[in-house]
Protein backbone atom coordinates (compact mmCIF):
# COMPACT_ATOMS: atom_id res chain seq x y z
CA UNK A 1 0.00 0.00 0.00
CA UNK A 2 1.22 3.37 -0.83
CA UNK A 3 1.33 6.65 0.88
CA UNK A 4 -1.46 8.08 -0.89
CA UNK A 5 -3.67 4.59 -0.69
CA UNK A 6 -2.47 4.78 3.31
CA UNK A 7 -3.60 8.32 3.01
CA UNK A 8 -7.10 7.89 2.03
CA UNK A 9 -8.02 4.92 4.22
CA UNK A 10 -7.16 7.00 7.04
CA UNK A 11 -9.68 9.45 5.27
CA UNK A 12 -12.10 6.92 4.85
CA UNK A 13 -11.74 6.09 9.23
CA UNK A 14 -11.81 9.85 9.75
CA UNK A 15 -14.95 9.99 7.15
CA UNK A 16 -16.77 6.84 8.64
CA UNK A 17 -16.26 7.92 12.63
CA UNK A 18 -18.15 11.21 11.46
CA UNK A 19 -20.81 9.63 10.07
CA UNK A 20 -21.10 6.75 12.83
CA UNK A 21 -21.80 10.18 15.03
CA UNK A 22 -23.90 12.04 13.36
CA UNK A 23 -26.39 8.97 12.51
CA UNK A 24 -26.02 7.84 16.53
CA UNK A 25 -26.35 11.53 17.55
CA UNK A 26 -29.97 11.88 15.04
CA UNK A 27 -31.13 8.61 16.34
CA UNK A 28 -30.85 10.10 20.04
CA UNK A 29 -32.52 12.85 18.54
CA UNK A 30 -35.64 11.31 16.71
CA UNK A 31 -36.19 8.70 19.97
CA UNK A 32 -36.12 11.89 22.93
CA UNK A 33 -37.50 14.45 20.48
CA UNK A 34 -34.86 17.35 22.09
CA UNK A 35 -35.00 19.96 19.84
CA UNK A 36 -32.49 21.63 21.48
CA UNK A 37 -30.09 19.03 19.68
CA UNK A 38 -31.10 20.94 16.64
CA UNK A 39 -28.83 23.40 15.13
CA UNK A 40 -29.64 26.22 12.76
CA UNK A 41 -32.46 25.87 10.68
CA UNK A 42 -34.63 23.59 13.50
CA UNK A 43 -35.66 21.90 10.95
CA UNK A 44 -34.80 18.90 12.35
CA UNK A 45 -38.03 17.80 13.31
CA UNK A 46 -39.49 18.25 10.17
CA UNK A 47 -37.95 16.05 8.49
CA UNK A 48 -36.99 13.13 11.07
CA UNK A 49 -40.81 13.23 11.79
CA UNK A 50 -41.73 12.97 8.07
CA UNK A 51 -42.85 9.58 6.91
CA UNK A 52 -39.77 9.37 4.78
CA UNK A 53 -38.10 9.50 8.15
CA UNK A 54 -39.08 5.38 8.36
CA UNK A 55 -37.96 2.68 6.15
CA UNK A 56 -39.77 -0.49 6.80
CA UNK A 57 -40.17 0.40 10.81
CA UNK A 58 -35.71 1.56 10.50
CA UNK A 59 -35.26 4.71 11.33
CA UNK A 60 -32.87 6.30 8.77
CA UNK A 61 -30.31 7.37 11.20
CA UNK A 62 -30.10 4.03 12.42
CA UNK A 63 -29.65 2.39 8.73
CA UNK A 64 -26.99 5.48 8.82
CA UNK A 65 -24.97 4.14 11.54
CA UNK A 66 -25.33 0.08 10.52
CA UNK A 67 -23.73 1.27 7.19
CA UNK A 68 -21.43 3.23 8.55
CA UNK A 69 -20.21 0.27 11.24
CA UNK A 70 -20.56 -2.02 7.92
CA UNK A 71 -17.86 -0.01 6.10
CA UNK A 72 -15.66 0.08 9.23
CA UNK A 73 -15.69 -3.43 9.87
CA UNK A 74 -14.64 -3.71 5.73
CA UNK A 75 -12.50 -1.34 6.03
CA UNK A 76 -10.85 -2.91 9.13
CA UNK A 77 -10.19 -6.43 8.01
CA UNK A 78 -8.99 -5.22 4.69
CA UNK A 79 -5.59 -5.99 6.05
CA UNK A 80 -6.39 -9.12 8.60
CA UNK A 81 -8.46 -11.13 6.16
CA UNK A 82 -7.54 -12.94 3.43
CA UNK A 83 -11.22 -13.06 1.74
CA UNK A 84 -11.67 -8.83 2.76
CA UNK A 85 -7.79 -8.38 1.35
CA UNK A 86 -8.99 -9.93 -1.97
CA UNK A 87 -12.20 -8.26 -2.27
CA UNK A 88 -12.85 -5.77 0.54
CA UNK A 89 -11.97 -2.76 -2.35
CA UNK A 90 -14.47 -4.15 -4.16
CA UNK A 91 -17.13 -4.63 -1.30
CA UNK A 92 -16.41 -1.61 0.22
CA UNK A 93 -17.21 0.41 -3.14
CA UNK A 94 -20.66 -1.55 -3.31
CA UNK A 95 -21.81 -0.60 0.04
CA UNK A 96 -20.38 2.82 -0.91
CA UNK A 97 -22.84 3.07 -3.72
CA UNK A 98 -25.82 1.91 -2.18
CA UNK A 99 -25.33 4.60 0.58
CA UNK A 100 -24.84 7.24 -2.22
CA UNK A 101 -27.51 6.35 -4.02
CA UNK A 102 -29.80 6.47 -0.51
CA UNK A 103 -27.88 9.66 0.29
CA UNK A 104 -29.31 10.84 -3.61
CA UNK A 105 -32.62 9.90 -2.62
CA UNK A 106 -32.45 11.64 0.40
CA UNK A 107 -30.87 14.65 -0.42
CA UNK A 108 -34.56 14.63 -3.39
CA UNK A 109 -36.77 14.29 -0.29
CA UNK A 110 -35.63 16.86 1.49
CA UNK A 111 -35.31 19.91 -0.90
CA UNK A 112 -38.03 18.59 -3.42
CA UNK A 113 -41.19 16.96 -1.97
CA UNK A 114 -40.04 18.28 2.43
CA UNK A 115 -38.75 21.23 1.82
CA UNK A 116 -36.68 21.20 4.68
CA UNK A 117 -33.09 20.93 5.66
CA UNK A 118 -31.73 19.59 8.54
CA UNK A 119 -28.20 20.85 9.09
CA UNK A 120 -26.95 17.03 10.57
CA UNK A 121 -28.68 15.15 7.58
CA UNK A 122 -27.31 17.22 5.14
CA UNK A 123 -23.89 16.81 7.33
CA UNK A 124 -24.29 12.73 6.98
CA UNK A 125 -25.17 13.33 3.46
CA UNK A 126 -21.67 15.09 2.80
CA UNK A 127 -20.30 12.48 4.29
CA UNK A 128 -21.53 9.93 2.40
CA UNK A 129 -20.68 11.73 -0.85
CA UNK A 130 -16.67 12.18 -0.06
CA UNK A 131 -16.55 8.24 1.11
CA UNK A 132 -18.20 7.50 -2.15
CA UNK A 133 -15.56 9.69 -3.92
CA UNK A 134 -12.88 7.85 -1.97
CA UNK A 135 -14.24 4.38 -2.86
CA UNK A 136 -14.58 5.12 -6.57
CA UNK A 137 -10.45 6.62 -6.08
CA UNK A 138 -9.57 3.54 -4.44
CA UNK A 139 -11.28 1.20 -6.96
CA UNK A 140 -9.54 2.82 -9.77
CA UNK A 141 -6.51 2.84 -8.20
CA UNK A 142 -6.80 -1.11 -7.21
CA UNK A 143 -5.98 -2.78 -11.14
CA UNK A 144 -6.16 -6.44 -9.42
CA UNK A 145 -10.29 -6.04 -10.00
Amino acid sequence: MDNTDKWLVRALYVLLIIGLAIGIYMTVYKYTGNESMCLGSGACSSVTSSPYSVINGIDVPVIGAVGNIALLLILFFENRNSFFRQNGTLLFFGIALAGFAFTLWLIYLEIFILKALCPFCVSAQTVMIFIFGIAVTRLIRNPQL
